[in-house]
């Protein structure tokens, strides 16, 4: 029995228990997917799938610039003379230390996103039958944020459509169609099986981060079709080497992001943004164990994550 008085104990925080309508496409896998990833690693190669984040790192217009601003320093710690134990006795070895306040968008850099974010018609839903009126609140979601989303163990597949094409990277604004996706899928020997997570490749990373280069590509990704023969094969998640993963701007008008609307609020499976291909490309690498761990923030609609392959 605690001896914690009831006052310490009504400040606990519990976990709260989360829905599978919340974790979506994601909650379909089991111990068998973790096994069959683990035993496609041959080599034990490990790839850095993640990019690095840096103040003035290219992002989408949309998204506030990333800052990291020095916050403590030793310097600045023994001349302001706020911490007592630093210019103490007790501190002959001197001992100081820095630390930062970083600020940036959750959808900075190589992220997933939540199935709270994208949210569609006049009651703004979202995946699981969720709303802003019922599930939103004044700090972030209260369904399906990222603090719910479940560390993702199992096999990944590369599709590497530039590759396939022949060039090093797609051009600005182009379609990837189901057709082309199911002939790289063929071209490389990697069928689309159920719980796997499925990277498409357009080459974008390639010129990272010079923003001209970048600019050449940006808006490169698969189109509804492409989504519809993913979703239809059980892939859990979603991702490429772009901002968006889709194309944009779409084919058809009407909706600026079919693709997120679709695989997002309707599918419930998950898009990861910006993960970093080259590596597989450069050894050609195709099918590998996929481990991605959300860093979890209650009411965030995006998670911050650097998932590796292991080939």
């Amino acid at each position: 029995m605690s001896n914690a008085d009831p006052q310490t104990q009504s400040n606990v925080v519990r976990r709260r228990v989360v829905e599978s309508r919340e974790l979506g496409a994601v909650s379909r896998l089991t111990a068998l997917h973790t096994k069959r990833a683990l035993g496609l690693v041959q080599a034990g190669r490990v790839y850095d799938l993640g990019l690095e984040r840096f103040k003035g790192m290219p992002l989408p217009p949309m998204h506030p610039p990333m800052e990291v601003i020095g916050y403590r320093s030793p310097r600045g710690l023994r001349t302001q003379g706020d911490q007592d134990w630093i210019n103490s006795e007790s501190n002959e070895a001197r001992l100081a230390f820095n630390s930062e306040l970083v600020i940036m968008c959750l959808h900075t850099g190589t992220h997933l996103d939540s199935l709270a974010h994208i949210t569609l018609g006049d009651d703004a839903h979202w995946f699981g039958g969720f709303t802003a009126d019922k599930d939103l609140g004044d700090f972030g979601p209260l369904k399906s944020d990222t603090s719910t989303m479940a560390p993702i163990v199992t096999r990944g597949v590369m599709l590497d459509v530039a590759k396939a094409r022949g060039v090093d990277a797609l051009d600005a604004h182009e379609a990837i169609t189901a057709g082309e996706l199911e002939l790289t899928a063929k071209l490389q020997g990697t069928p689309i099986e159920d719980g796997d997570v499925v990277l498409v490749r357009t080459g974008y990373l390639a010129s990272w981060p010079d923003r001209v280069q970048l600019a050449r590509h940006e808006g490169a990704g698969i189109d509804l079709s492409a989504a519809h023969w993913l979703a239809e094969r059980g892939c859990v998640l979603v991702g490429s080497d772009t901002e968006t993963v889709e194309q944009v701007p779409p084919a058809m008008p009407g909706n600026p992001h079919p693709v997120h609307s679709f695989l997002l609020v309707e599918k419930g499976i998950l898009l990861l943004e910006l993960a970093d291909l080259e590596g597989l490309a450069k050894d050609g690498i195709h099918e590998f164990a996929f481990i991605c761990l959300p860093v979890k923030i209650r009411g965030g609609t995006g998670a911050l994550v650097d998932p590796i392959a292991i080939a």
